[in-house]
């Protein structure tokens, strides 16, 4: 029998199992509801001392979710109105000898280390939520600041003079066509400038403003290891529960067909 004549055998095709849509959505909050579960159920074993009853009991961790989400929050929204704006001024051609200048400002919060920056808001501002904030603003503007420059400037000029030949004004070429085609990108920052507020948020500890930092860093002078962890778990979870958010927002958001 020769070579050519040699029978060849076929493998049965075993069908790939894609996992749903929607299935793929439920993975990160139903780990992150795990992960709380079996945090509540470990320190419900624990016997705690009088310290540890003080920091863990349901008003502090309800108190200190609230501020850590106030700052949070707050600081993004501030980002938005500040790196939107900035980018969209950084992209135009007529803007080129300003650019540089918008980028270095825009790396000045991550060039110096998060504690230096608010122990030097500390100095002209005191402490408090304020201080907090401008730390962490300044911290988190660069991803949506160049997720915007970058997703404005890859719009296809040919799509703004098609803009242009059906009559649109400058301001609606930003509007209708810019903007919305560089949506996903700027979400895509925002997520970034989401998870990166989440943990840094945790120093505003140091300048009086609350949050989950209190709790870790209480537990760490103490001495306390079950503070600190839980200080620490409910951090990341707050973290991967907003960035999962985000996800969700740009799926609703991007223009159909992108």
């Amino acid at each position: 029998m020769t070579a050519e004549t040699l029978p060849t055998e076929t493998l049965p095709l075993t069908p790939v199992r894609r996992v749903p849509r929607g299935a793929r959505h439920l993975i990160t909050p139903t780990a992150v509801a795990a992960a709380l579960i079996a945090l509540y159920m470990w320190v419900g074993t624990l016997e705690l001392d009088s310290i540890e009853q003080r920091s863990l009991n349901r008003a502090v961790i309800l108190a200190k979710t609230v501020e850590h989400l106030q700052m949070t929050l707050a600081a993004t929204a501030l980002v938005v109105l500040i790196a939107i704006p900035l980018g969209v001024a950084a992209s135009r051609a007529r803007n080129r000898l300003i650019a540089p200048v918008i980028l270095t400002l825009g790396n000045l919060g991550q060039a110096v280390p998060c504690i230096g920056l608010l122990v030097l808001c500390t100095f002209l501002m005191g402490v408090g939520f304020q201080t907090a904030l401008v730390g962490l603003v300044a911290y988190a503007v660069l991803p949506v600041l160049r997720n915007t420059m970058v997703g404005v400037q890859q719009v296809d000029p040919a799509l703004i003079e098609a803009a242009r030949g059906m009559g649109m004004t400058r301001g609606q070429i930003l509007r209708r066509v810019e903007l919305k085609l560089a949506v996903p990108a700027i979400l895509a920052g925002l997520r970034t400038a989401l998870v990166l507020t989440v943990g840094v948020a945790t120093l505003g500890a140091f300048v009086a403003a609350g949050g989950f930092g209190e709790l870790i860093i209480n537990g760490l002078k103490l001495n306390r290891m079950p503070v600190t962890i839980v200080g620490g778990v409910l951090t990341a979870c707050v973290a991967f529960f907003i960035d999962w958010l985000g996800s969700l927002a740009e799926n609703l958001l991007k223009p159909r067909g992108i």
